[in-house]
């Protein structure tokens, strides 16, 4: 039976996260494979599957080792939750790039036996992403009702349980015409440029298979997908300012200071209150905020209120794709 405890095969999910020339940072989560089939259409085995993202068997406290494409290799282990974090700095990490700023890496327990298990494929790739000297700008997008319709705004969530746990990634929807946005924000004014998209969501790291895939299989272009944990989605912060978003948003400005950026997200959470904080702490660095307005006429009414006299970078809510393209497209973001 599916309920069954059985002997797993472990692995190593190094998430996509960005850094520098100077900066590596790695980061991801060792667990047991539990073998979800993305492509699962049946009821049952859909509600199994969401039972597996959430029923985790971490492989805590783990000593694990980092191979670049140079040769070197960094020992360093996982915590008790199983995630870990590397921050190494280093020197002409751009150099082991490919042109569109994807360093990849390789990571392997250090160990052959953990948890009683023997490793048989010790091998896990993992990608970090370095921004091209030549971007012209930066791309930070949410991707609940952003990109992906999830249904933040429905009665009680109903909407977002129904599209998260009952559809497999591959027949989720993505708003119409997006795909062919980003790829002309991240081609940029010239064509051919590589602008990093940055992907922050408020969806557990449990998701991130999940999100990959839908990116991935709705041919948006590739980016760092940052999640939060678990644990987070019932420790409500007391404000927004202290909330996941605001916080990786805040890391990637840090990150990159000559970088400008253009925010994206949708007017029913709290996208637009994030975008306007960080646009009014830094004025010269935002191009532009795009919302994508969603169905229900008080959250709409109090986004329109809150930037009622705001000046410091042009803001648009959009009903579709087509008008953002227009108006990246006079404004020069865009070939």
């Amino acid at each position: 039976m599916w309920f069954l405890k059985k002997a797993d095969p472990l692995q190593l999910i190094g998430f996509q996260t960005y850094g520098t020339d100077t900066h590596l940072y790695i980061k991801g989560r060792a667990l047991e494979d539990e073998n979800i089939d993305l492509s699962e259409k049946s009821v049952l085995g859909l509600l199994v599957n969401t039972w597996k993202r959430f029923e985790t068997d971490v492989v805590g406290n783990s000593k694990l080792i980092l191979k670049l494409p140079d040769g070197k290799e960094h020992s360093f282990k996982t915590n008790r939750e199983g995630y870990f974090y590397l921050y190494l700095t280093g020197s002409n990490l751009r150099a082991m790039c490919n042109k569109e700023g994807w360093l990849s890496y390789e990571l392997s327990f250090a160990d052959t036996t953990v948890k009683r298990k023997i490793i048989q494929e010790n091998r896990f790739p993992g990608e970090m992403l370095i921004p091209a000297v030549e971007a012209d700008f930066g791309i930070i997008s949410d991707i609940d009702d952003t990109i992906l319709h999830t249904g933040v705004v429905s009665l009680l969530k109903w909407r977002v349980i129904y599209n998260t746990f009952l559809k497999t990634p591959e027949n989720r929807i993505p708003l119409k015409g997006a795909s062919d946005f980003y790829h002309l924000l991240h081609r940029g004014c010239g064509g051919n440029n590589a602008n990093p998209i940055f992907y922050v969501s408020n969806s557990p790291w449990n998701l991130y298979r999940y999100l990959e895939f839908f990116l991935k299989n709705n041919n948006f272009p590739r980016g760092p997908i940052l999640l939060r944990s678990f644990r987070a989605l019932f420790k409500k912060a007391a404000s927004w300012e202290l909330s996941h978003k605001y916080h990786e948003i805040q890391n990637i400005l840090k990150t990159f200071p000559q970088l400008s950026i253009i925010l994206i997200g949708d007017a029913g959470e709290s996208d637009a209150d994030i975008y306007r904080e960080i646009a009014r702490k830094y004025p010269k660095r935002i191009l532009a905020i795009y919302l994508h307005s969603v169905k229900h006429r008080k959250k709409m009414d109090r986004i329109r209120n809150l930037y009622k006299d705001f000046k410091a970078c042009p803001v648009l809510l959009v009903e579709n794709s087509d008008q953002a393209i227009e108006h990246a497209r006079k404004n020069g973001f865009i070939k």
